[in-house]
């Protein structure tokens, strides 16, 4: 369609969306993607995804547009200002006629080498801990002096400067000047944090300079400015650079600030916010002592409706005591007239008891002459028995059975012989008489 347009020697008016299209062919056919530098502008995060924005430098910008498949894994700190470098195809976007870069890739400025060196170094400087939370110390609340490490030429400086004046006007500002980019810088500022912590004179120090590129600020991506950070014995708030700056000294320092200004305003506290802090106070106290005073005056009052005048305090005790004399002269009274009742009592119960006591007494000599008798009738009785009984056993006695005559005949192991049925020939046998015993031999039986 291109060189149909271009190359045909007869005059031909063309629509604008032919004309657009083919200069659109003309870029992407003879421009190949080429990597951009400048910064961003005027960004649009669409709805969809896509971004837009422009692209510039001091002399001219350029529309851009990264759709959402390319700016997926890239880092959201990519704003407005940002100093990027970007892979683009030129191309036209016909519908407008507009010129524009299609971005594929897009990072930070310097990426490259510096982004490296800035990666390695703060992941070597993560491993040994200065990066550590429990390593930060906290800011003094109200610093003596305020050190500031910065080029006495910086636009950083004025900034710090002012802020420090309205926020705390009386405290004293020392400045270590330094240069904070150039050949040599890292080295400058390491030693002007070791010169401050020499000199010990101020209780914080502001390591500040103001925005610029990724190369501007590498001073402050230095390893021995991190180290120096570490090792001070003083503590430091970093302010380099704009928000959307971090450095390896951002990382190191006790705090961060995203820009000096904001350095300066954690240094040192507000001076119109302490004033307001110790009017609420003076009022908070004032308050206080107005209450204390009007309940002290409300316990006053109180106990002076309670003080009674000694008279009458006397008054009312003699009331009391006569009261509490009356009392016991009743209970005494009421007392003895119960006791003089209950030994009237006690006298006339006593009296009746006196003849039945005669009375129980005959009976008590009664009961024993007959108790006598009933032992003696039941001991007669309990002999006449005995006698009786000893009778009986002496007719049932063996001995005396043995004793007309009779004997006893055992087997030789124990067992009585009552009929001649159990003897046989030859057994031994054993005879109890009377008074003694004997053994003799069957010889013979009879039935």
């Amino acid at each position: 369609m291109s060189e149909y347009i271009f190359l045909d020697t007869k005059p031909r008016v063309l629509q604008v969306s032919e004309l657009t299209r083919a200069i659109n062919q003309l870029l992407e056919g003879n421009v190949p993607a080429l990597w951009v530098r400048g910064e961003i502008s005027n960004l649009v995060k669409a709805a969809s995804g896509h971004w837009y924005f422009a692209l510039k430098d001091e002399q001219a910008q350029v529309r851009c547009v990264m759709f959402r498949h390319k700016n997926q894994s890239l880092d959201s700190t990519i704003a407005n200002g940002s100093q990027v470098e970007l892979l683009a195809v030129a191309s036209l976007y016909e519908a407008r006629g507009d010129f524009q870069l299609t971005v594929e890739q897009l990072r930070p400025a310097g990426l490259g080498v510096l982004y490296e060196q800035f990666a390695r170094l703060k992941q070597k400087l993560e491993d040994e801990g200065l990066f550590d939370a429990t390593c930060k110390r906290a800011l003094p609340a109200f610093p003596r002096r305020v050190g500031i490490i910065t080029s006495p030429q910086a636009a950083a400086l004025r900034d710090v400067l002012t802020t420090l004046k309205r926020r705390l006007p009386g405290v004293p500002v020392i400045l270590y000047p330094t240069p904070v980019q150039g050949a040599g810088s890292a080295e400058k500022i390491a030693d002007a944090i070791q010169t401050a912590c020499e000199r010990n004179e101020c209780s914080v120090l502001i390591l500040c300079r103001g925005g610029g590129s990724i190369e501007d600020l590498w001073s402050f991506n230095e390893e021995v400015v991190a180290r120096a950070i570490f090792a001070s014995a003083i503590p430091i708030v970093s302010g380099v650079g704009h928000e959307t700056d971090f450095t390896i000294a951002d990382f190191v320092a006790d705090e961060r600030a995203p820009t000096p200004t904001a350095a300066a305003q954690r240094a040192v506290p507000d001076r119109e916010t302490l004033l307001k802090g110790l009017r609420d106070t003076a009022q908070h106290l004032l308050r206080s002592q107005r209450n204390r005073l009007q309940n002290a005056m409300q316990a006053l009052d109180y106990l002076q409706r309670r003080v009674v005048h000694p008279a009458e305090q006397l008054k009312q005790k003699s009331t009391v005591l006569d009261q509490m004399q009356q009392r016991l002269q009743r209970n005494f009274s009421h007392g003895l007239q119960q006791e003089q009742w209950r030994c009237k009592s006690y006298t006339h119960r006593l009296r009746g008891a006196g003849s039945d006591f005669r009375r129980m007494q005959d009976k008590l000599v009664h009961q024993s002459a007959r108790l006598v008798q009933a032992m003696q009738t039941g001991q007669s009785r309990k002999q006449v028995r005995l006698a009786t009984a000893g009778q009986h056993l002496g007719l049932l006695n063996p001995a005396q059975v043995l004793a007309r005559g009779y004997s006893l005949v055992q087997h030789s192991d124990g067992r009585l012989v009552c009929a001649a049925e159990q003897l046989a020939t030859g057994d031994t046998l054993r005879i109890t008489f009377a008074s003694g015993w004997a053994t003799t031999e069957v010889t013979e039986r009879g039935v």
